[in-house]
């Protein structure tokens, strides 16, 4: 529809920069929408989830690793736990697309029957995989640039690298320098 994706994110941080970059690519930035649209329509259609859910970890996957690349906290537990829940539905879905894997004629390859136990063992066994996700990912990184400057520097206040933390945040937020060189400056202490 011609808007720009609302992040509440300034030009300069590393998302911010990229969605405002996206933007300016013109029909591509349509173009990505229309196939979000498309993959969310095909997932609610029951003849047409595999292909929806193929369209979407396309989609997804690159989300992710934008996130992780950026460090972007306001998706990395749910982009990571959106690729796991589409790569389940790919999975869920095996028998339609076996026969690109078999070697023989022979296309009748038989799953083994879920037994009664399969929705507990199912439940508790994505439970753990959200809990293990969300603890990885929010402990992934030793800093973050985070949203805004305020909540950048939080994670500083009070530490022995308060001072280079700071310096840090200001790298990314006010001069909008990669975050690799930032990164980088703030291991040497010398963020400028």
């Amino acid at each position: 529809m011609g808007e720009r994706f609302a992040s509440g994110l300034s030009d300069i941080h590393p998302m911010g920069s990229y969605l405002d970059a996206l933007f300016h690519t013109g029909y591509y930035y349509t173009f990505i929408g229309i196939a979000q649209v498309l993959a969310a329509v095909m997932l609610l259609i029951p003849r047409t989830v595999l292909a929806g859910a193929l369209l979407y970890m396309s989609i997804i996957f690159n989300i992710w690793i934008l996130s992780l690349a950026v460090r972007f906290e306001g998706s990395l537990v749910s982009s990571t736990l959106m690729v796991l829940a589409t790569l389940y539905l790919i999975c869920y879905h095996f028998d339609q697309f076996k026969w690109i894997f078999s070697k023989s004629n022979d296309l009748d390859l038989k799953l083994s029957k879920m037994d009664k136990k399969f929705p507990l063992r199912f439940f508790f066994g994505s439970l753990v995989v959200i809990v293990l996700v969300v603890y990885i990912f929010t402990n992934l990184f030793e800093i973050m640039p985070r949203n805004s400057l305020t909540d950048c520097k939080s994670q500083f206040a009070g530490t022995e690298n308060e001072t280079a933390g700071y310096l840090f945040c200001e790298c990314v937020h006010l001069e909008g320098n990669a975050l690799s060189r930032c990164l980088e400056q703030y291991e040497e202490g010398e963020v400028n």
